[in-house]
């Protein structure tokens, strides 16, 4: 291959847009461990280059940074070298050690990203993790990304999927008490995240007719009503209206049974009605490779399927599968068909 070829095939790969998460937790970690290799993608990484150098020296990990104006066309990626748009802390950062003052920082970094997303400089955005407590501590109200990129998108009903190889798990209602998850399940809820998930499928995932399975919110699907009464007041209903739209929406079927080979033969995706009914199945079949998308937003965004671990920040322990895998499917997503 001629280099005017190679250079013409670089242009061509994704514009990839990486958060480096809490500066406390792995995020910035494996951001480097993953400068260290080849990706077929051009990538930038939002992040302290202090922080990163300091890191990076810690863990003896040979990366050279290239600090970028966010104008800048992002470039193809080459192992050992890591293209950085600048974003200071607050405070000077120590690994496992949580600080308010730097929770801006961490905000900005997602600002930037939806910003080049949006304005069309980047194809995508891939999150590493945040501590949503020491946000809060600062005084902002934050749930988590999924909520934060919404509002700031005006999106009314993202939804967050995750993704395990085949296996696709959608969520009806996301960072809530298990106490307020039946009252956030209605017929409008309902319907707006089936239309979101079925759209996406189509859009993103290249899925001409997506079958989705729904799982019902009580045990047995509620068995009839003996055992809670909103899978037959409100789920089936939902169900029935969204197949009047198009969507191939089977439900409400027992959680307990969702996830056998058996069911998921017949579906596309899953959509669970809340955190911890779908994810621990997901997360037990391929975790450490699993990735978050958001789906209902302008723009494509992926993320890893755990959190900051501040116990391994700065150990070397830390596994960038999640990371990789996040990468990779941002970039396919980007990919046109």
């Amino acid at each position: 291959m001629s280099s005017i070829e190679s250079d013409a095939r670089a242009q061509q790969l994704p514009r990839l847009v990486l958060t480096s998460g809490e500066p406390a937790g792995i995020g910035p970690e494996l951001c480097l461990m993953l400068a260290a290799g080849p990706l077929a993608a051009r990538l930038v990484v939002c992040a302290d280059p202090t922080l990163l150098t300091a890191r990076a020296r810690a863990l003896a990990l040979d990366i050279d940074l290239d600090v970028l104006t966010p104008d800048a066309p992002i470039p193809q990626h080459r192992p050992g070298r890591l293209c950085v748009w600048s974003h200071p802390l607050g405070k000077a950062c120590a690994p496992g050690r949580l600080d308010p003052a730097n929770a801006p920082a961490v905000l900005a970094m997602l600002d930037t990203a939806l910003a080049a997303c949006r304005e069309g400089r980047a194809d995508a955005m891939v999150t590493a993790p945040v501590q949503k407590s020491v946000i809060n501590d600062a005084g902002i109200a934050f749930s988590g990304h999924t909520e934060y990129l919404a509002e700031a998108c005006r999106c009314p009903r993202p939804v967050m999927l995750l993704v395990a190889g085949q296996l696709r798990v959608a969520l009806a209602t996301t960072h809530l008490p298990l106490s307020q998850v039946p009252a956030a399940i209605t017929a409008t809820v309902l319907a707006e995240v089936l239309d979101v998930l079925h759209a996406d499928l189509v859009a993103r995932f290249g899925l001409a007719r997506p079958r989705i399975l729904v799982c019902g919110l009580n045990p047995h699907a509620g068995e009839g009503g003996h055992l809670g009464e909103e899978d037959e007041a409100i789920i089936r209903p939902a169900v029935a209206a969204a197949r009047t739209r198009g969507i191939l929406a089977t439900g409400p079927v027992p959680a307990d049974t969702a996830f056998t080979p058996r069911s998921l033969g017949s579906a596309d995706a899953v959509l669970a009605m809340y955190h911890d009914q779908g994810l621990p199945v997901l997360k037990a079949s391929g975790f450490g490779e699993a990735v978050n998308v958001t789906l209902g937003l302008p723009v494509i965004r992926t993320s890893v399927d755990h959190g900051t671990a501040l116990d391994l920040a700065g150990t070397g322990r830390a596994d960038p599968g999640s990371l990789l895998a996040a990468l990779g499917l941002a970039a396919r997503l980007a990919t046109p068909a």
